[in-house]
C-alpha cells in the first residue's frame, strides 16, 4: 500500500495523498516506480532546458495561464479518456469483478480533481492580486463610525483601517497563491506518473491509458503551436519525445507485469 511522506508541507502532502495510489492489494513493482519517476524527471529537465535555451513566445505571465489552461484541457481530455477506458475495462470483466472495479473509481476521480482545483486557485488569487477581481478603487470613501470622529478624521480611519485589510488580505492572497501552486505542480507531476490513481481500478490501466492521454495532448500542443522561439529541429523532437517514451514505457510496464505478476487483460476481465 502506498503511503505519503508526513513531513512534507501541507499543500504538497495533500496533493501526494490525492494522486497517490492506495489500495491495499496494489501490485508495487520498484523497477516501474523508478521508471516512472526517471522518466518524469528526464521531461521535466528537458522542460526547463527549452525554456532557459529559447525565449518565450509570449510574456511570463501569459504563459504560466497558458499553461493552466492547457492544464486544464488535459484534465478534459483524461476525463474522457478515462471514462471510456474505464468503462470499456469494467464492462468488459466478468461479474462480480466489472463492479469491484466500478467501485474503485473513487481515487482517480479525486486525483483528477485536484488539478482544476489547485488551478482554479492559482487563477483567483492571481487575479486578486492583480486588482482584476477587486481593488481599493471600487471603494469610495466611508465613516464607519458614523461621524462619532468628525467627517474628516472618520473617513481618515476608516481608510486607514481599509488599507491595512487590503494589505492583510494581500498577503493572505499571496500565501495561498503560493500554496496552490505548489500544490498544482506536485498534484500534475504525481499524477501524471501514476496516471491520476487509474492502479486503484487496476494496475495495467495505467500503461493502458497514459499513452492516450499524452498523445491527446501532443495534438493540442501541436495545434497551438510553441510556446518558445525554438528551430523546428529542436521543438519537433521535444514534441515527439514525451508521447513516444510514454509509449515505450507503457508496452514495457505491460509485459513486466505480465511475465514478472501473472497479470494480463485475461486475467483482469476473468476469462
Amino acid at each position: 500500500m502506498s503511503t505519503v511522506r508526513s513531513g512534507l508541507p501541507g499543500p504538497l502532502s495533500l496533493a501526494a495523498a490525492l494522486t497517490t495510489p492506495t489500495r491495499a492489494d496494489l501490485i508495487e513493482d520498484p523497477l516501474i516506480a523508478r521508471v516512472r519517476a526517471i522518466r518524469t524527471a528526464l521531461g521535466l529537465a528537458a522542460t526547463a532546458w527549452l525554456l532557459l535555451t529559447y525565449p518565450l513566445r509570449e510574456g511570463r505571465a501569459d504563459y504560466l495561464f497558458g499553461q493552466l489552461l492547457n492544464l486544464l484541457i488535459g484534465c478534459g481530455v483524461l476525463l474522457v479518456c478515462g471514462t471510456v477506458g474505464i468503462t470499456v475495462f469494467c464492462l468488459g470483466a466478468r461479474r462480480p469483478l466489472g463492479r469491484m472495479y466500478a467501485r474503485r473509481v473513487g481515487g482517480p476521480l479525486r486525483a483528477l480533481a485536484a488539478l482544476p482545483l489547485g488551478a482554479g486557485l492559482v487563477w483567483l488569487m492571481t487575479a486578486v492580486l492583480r486588482g482584476d477581481a477587486v481593488s481599493t478603487s471600487m471603494i469610495g470613501a466611508h465613516d464607519f463610525f458614523g461621524g462619532f470622529f468628525g467627517t474628516t478624521a472618520g473617513t481618515l480611519i476608516s481608510g486607514l483601517i481599509m488599507a491595512a485589510a487590503f494589505l492583510a488580505g494581500g498577503l493572505v492572497c499571496l500565501c495561498v497563491l503560493v500554496s496552490a501552486a505548489c500544490f498544482t505542480l506536485v498534484a500534475a507531476v504525481r499524477g501524471l506518473n501514476s496516471c491520476f490513481r487509474t492502479a486503484d481500478v487496476h494496475e495495467l490501466l495505467p500503461a493502458v491509458l497514459s499513452p492516450l492521454l499524452v498523445w491527446s495532448l501532443f495534438v493540442v500542443q501541436l495545434v497551438d503551436g510553441p510556446d518558445v522561439v525554438a528551430p523546428p529541429v529542436v521543438f519537433v523532437p521535444f514534441l515527439l519525445g514525451g508521447p513516444l517514451s510514454v509509449t515505450a514505457l507503457a508496452v514495457w510496464e505491460v509485459r513486466r507485469l505480465r511475465t514478472r505478476y501473472g497479470v494480463t487483460l485475461r486475467s483482469a476481465w476473468g476469462r
